[in-house]
């Protein structure tokens, strides 16, 4: 049996929808299948689905008084036998403004070496790669690092959600503690800054599957004084120099001696303490947050309109992925398949991209940096190698539409061991 869905989406106030058709996708939660469909003039897609517990996930772009503005929407819902004609699907849709500074790049899963002839997984590698993706220099002042607390998406249960939906709407939880950039770093348009979230040495010595982060360009979170882990955190390579080492603030009350990022699915980003400094907004105890009562889970809010960018991450293969991250702030998911080497990338915007004149002659194309070849994996939709052209010579500009889904790709190589 299947049966009729219509699907509407709700705009803001003051915005209603228009005449160009916007994707709609209902995901099934437990079996990953999906369905896809576009909206009338009205804003209403209709799909023929069999029962399932669905998530319905909206994103449409349109440029206002020349900037890009999101309207992103997410909403879960269960098709039982029961389902009527009548019956209908509203996604509320929430509105944010494109970013200058973007996460390019999440590489958190580790990889998997062959070692005297035996199998050896590491994990203590992971990095994220930040880019300019606007035509006009980004400061870095106060732009801190963040992870929501669940760190993984997988639990069998979310404290945070009351009634199948989150009981948050305008903040997202950073948990037990955060990281900052010191003032002064400007990125160019086009360029990109690399931070080594664990392990800032050459890796590929010991696992050669691995990262090298001994780059005199990189950054690397390493903060003896508040995470004193030598696991997690041996000398950085002396390579790096000390003034691109980011501070941390490890919120009161908590004792972890590093802070470590989900193999799995952690939903990451990164925010700026607009109107105050990052050790003023980690120690205000007015954005404290106990999640499921437990006193040693301490976390703070970080209202969504201070989020520059996010990613939130589900593992591959899993029935119970929990969203941590509002739709104002992340749309959508991409799936991680972990402990192989991948990474998640982002999107080339390609209209954007080949718009831009100096990159006459200089892209790349048919891309083959995807997973499409193992299970629920993805590529890259563009077709443009971006790595490839930007040693080209090329400014890639990214896909940006507040939605992991849209957003990222699962990639089979992390793009540093190129």
């Amino acid at each position: 049996m299947t049966y009729s869905v219509a699907v509407k989406l709700n705009y803001p106030s003051g915005y209603s929808a228009q005449n160009d058709s916007v994707s709609i996708t209902l995901k099934n939660t437990v079996n990953n299948s999906s369905f896809t469909a576009v909206t009338n003039a009205k804003g209403i897609a209709v799909f023929t689905v069999p029962t399932g517990v669905y998530q319905a996930s909206a994103t449409e772009s349109r440029p206002i008084s020349g900037v890009s503005y999101n309207f992103n929407g997410l909403k879960d819902f269960t098709v039982a036998d029961n389902w009527a004609l009548t019956d209908s699907v509203k996604i509320d849709l929430a509105m944010s403004k494109a970013s200058q500074i973007i996460i390019k790049e999440l590489y958190n899963g580790g990889c998997n070496n062959t070692i005297g002839g035996a199998s050896v997984t590491f994990l203590k590698d992971q990095y994220v790669i930040l880019y300019n993706n606007s035509d006009k220099p980004a400061s870095l002042d106060n732009l801190c690092l963040g992870m929501a607390l669940p760190f993984n998406s997988n639990g069998s249960t979310n404290a945070d959600y009351v009634g199948g939906t989150l009981s948050y709407t305008d903040w997202v939880p950073a948990g037990m503690g955060i990281w900052y950039f010191s003032n002064g770093i400007i990125l160019k348009p086009g360029q990109q800054i690399v931070v080594a979230l664990a392990n800032a040495v050459d890796n590929t010595s010991t696992y050669p599957n691995s990262i090298n982060f001994a780059n005199s360009g990189y950054y690397c979170t390493y903060d003896m004084t508040q995470y004193s882990s030598t696991l997690f955190y041996p000398s950085p390579a002396s390579a790096i120099p000390s003034s691109h080492y980011l501070k941390a603030i490890r919120y009161s009350g908590v004792t972890a001696t590093a802070w470590t990022v989900s193999s799995s699915s952690p939903a990451f980003f990164i925010f700026a303490t607009n109107g105050t400094t990052p050790s003023a907004f980690a120690n205000d105890a007015s954005y404290t947050n106990i999640y499921n009562g437990n006193a040693t889970q301490v976390r703070k809010k970080v209202p969504a309109d201070w989020v520059v960018d996010a990613i939130e991450v589900f593992l591959q293969g899993s029935t119970t992925n929990y969203k941590r991250l509002v739709a104002s702030v992340d749309a959508g998911s991409i799936s991680l398949t972990n402990q192989k080497g991948y990474s998640l990338y982002r999107n080339v915007d390609k209209t954007a991209t080949e718009a831009l004149k100096t990159n006459a002659g200089k892209l790349v194309y048919s891309y083959t940096g995807g997973t499409t070849d193992v299970v629920s994996g993805t590529t890259d939709p563009s077709g443009i190698d971006a790595e490839a052209s930007i040693k080209n010579g090329a400014r890639i500009i990214y896909k940006d539409t507040n939605s992991s889904t849209n957003d990222f790709h699962q990639r089979n190589k992390a793009s540093l061991r190129n």
